[in-house]
């Protein structure tokens, strides 16, 4: 039961924006004016467990959350937390903050009181937005990180009428600041401003084809990057959103997919590795489902290749993206797929990307030549908040340098060979971490996967694989180590192979390979 009361109260904006196209970016915007600004007043924004918000709703409760954060003294510019499962209030104290002219800085489902408290320090938070469920976690941390927390319960109460005027917003005036992890696993606040997530927004409607008839399952949070872009997207298409936080049962996700009639799921790897092996997702019929949509890494081609031949009329958008393009910098064409396979496609139409070598110089196409992936666009975020150092390292020249190394084919489709960190040098060699997981990914019993570098005396690090398998499979580790002899070179073969029950993931659905590590070193 929600404590916001979501009611139909007032009238609230009931003008549509005009038509636009990419690259029409006002010299004064608020994103969340332009999301909020398409969708028919009775249409329904959001689906939850047991209610729905309409767009007038959703627009009436936005501003008066924003006129109620500035009458309590935010000014523009001020970062606000927020920490939320998937539900009506993240999406409207999201947009509230942002409406408002402030910074929405959203905490990660499963973070660390440490963490909370060094992000706090660090961007200068002094309230947080807290759901109901988050509250009793985070209750205790409060005073020693030195924050205030606004609850569903208060955020009725602190909210006041919109103000005559919201305060005027310059396109690169930031919006958000999304945490993300390093690889030496500190956080870092990826600066994303109102233009940011304007064109990239609009990219995505473009290449997909969205409209106002399109209606999401969102099973990804929203305080990650993809899942986020399944916000935007969707409100500035007009369309709506089904908000399922319960994912840890894929039938029943399946089935509010069909009586909610969706017409599209996103999803990371390991979302349809376990749809495809632990679920009945191949043998459903989903009559409205049009489209899927996969990031966050990439899903092995053996996967893929199962989700078309099972649904041969939908069309999979594959994808590529960082938090410091906002979400999106690739997408291979749908009708690519047979041709391309193993592709991240081609830049989005707002974002130039290069395949550079450590000269500077472009990659031959078609040769073997690799080099680390280049991007630039409006879609580039600004750098990472209070961290120069690191800024200076990814952001040079205007340009965002991804640490993914790729090539580049005839057609100039880019193929990523491997993130330079996700290499295993192992024996003096460095072994592609991805083609091992492809190779073990072709066993059908085999539901998930995860190849990773152990410290080893002799090797420097070893190929150790860690694999979940369907259950009642009959299968053992030593018929993994036989595939993988038979399928690889011997200096690419896993030396260790270890059965668990689950991957351990984050709440984005992304592996963490801190607790393989934690695993390997207790089997």
């Amino acid at each position: 039961m929600l404590l916001w009361r979501w009611t139909r109260v007032g009238s609230g904006p009931t003008t549509v924006a005009p038509e636009w196209k990419i690259g029409d970016i006002s010299t004064k915007m608020n994103i969340a004016q332009t999301l909020l600004s398409r969708g028919e007043d009775a249409a329904v924004a959001l689906i939850g467990k047991d209610a729905s918000l309409t767009y007038r709703e959703l627009r009436h409760n936005v501003a008066r959350l924003a006129g109620g954060l500035l009458a309590r003294g935010h000014c523009k510019g001020a970062r606000i937390g927020i920490c939320s499962e998937n539900n009506f209030f993240f999406v409207t104290g999201y947009l509230g903050i942002l409406r408002a002219g402030l910074v929405a800085v959203p905490f990660q489902a499963e973070i660390t009181e440490n963490t909370f408290g060094r992000i706090v320090a660090d961007a200068g938070i002094t309230e947080v937005l807290v759901s109901r469920r988050s509250l009793n976690r985070l209750r205790p941390w409060a005073k020693a990180a030195g924050v205030i927390f606004l609850t569903e319960a208060e955020m009725e109460t602190s909210s006041g009428d919109p103000p005559q005027r919201m305060p005027d917003m310059e396109p690169g005036d930031l919006a958000a600041l999304m945490f993300t992890s390093g690889s030496t696993g500190e956080p870092k606040g990826v600066m994303v401003s109102h233009s940011n997530i304007d064109c990239n927004t609009r990219d995505i409607i473009a290449y997909m084809g969205l409209t106002a008839n399109d209606r999401v399952m969102v099973v990804l949070p929203f305080h990650y990057c993809f899942g986020a872009s399944l916000l935007h997207t969707h409100l500035m298409a007009g369309g709506s959103m089904v908000l399922n936080n319960e994912f840890m049962y894929p039938e029943t996700v399946m089935k509010e997919m069909q009586e909610k009639e969706c017409t599209g799921l996103a999803g990371v790897p390991s979302t349809y590795q376990i749809l495809l092996r632990k679920s009945r997702f191949r043998e459903l019929a989903f009559p409205k489902l049009r489209w899927l949509q996969q990031a966050g890494g990439r899903l092995p081609d053996p996967y893929i290749r199962e989700i078309l031949q099972s649904f041969p009329a939908i069309r999979y958008y594959l994808m590529y993206g960082q938090t410091e393009a906002t979400a999106r910098l690739s997408y291979l064409p749908p009708e690519r797929l047979p041709d391309k396979l193993g592709s991240i496609g081609m830049g989005l139409p707002s974002t130039h990307l290069e395949v550079l070598k450590p000269d500077g110089s472009p990659v031959m196409p078609g040769s073997n030549e690799t080099g680390e992936i280049v991007a630039s666009g409006t879609n580039i975020t600004q750098g990472y908040w209070n961290d120069p150092v690191e800024t200076a390292r990814h952001f040079r020249n205007g340009k965002l340098h991804t640490g993914d190394l790729a090539r580049v084919d005839v057609d100039g489709f880019i193929f990523i060979v491997e993130r330079d960190r996700d290499f295993i040098k192992s024996g003096g060699t460095r072994v592609s971490s991805k083609e091992v997981l492809d190779i073990i990914a072709e066993m059908p019993a085999v539901v998930e996967a995860a190849v990773v570098g152990f410290p080893h005396d002799l090797l420097g690090e070893a190929i150790h694989a860690f694999v979940v398998v369907a259950r009642g499979a009959d299968l053992v580790p030593d018929d993994v180590h036989a595939h993988c002899r038979r399928r690889l070179p011997t200096n690419k073969v896993p030396e260790k192979v270890v059965f668990i029950d689950n991957m351990p993931h984050n709440s984005s659905g992304k592996v963490l390979k801190s607790k393989l590590m934690e695993i390997d070193w207790q089997a």
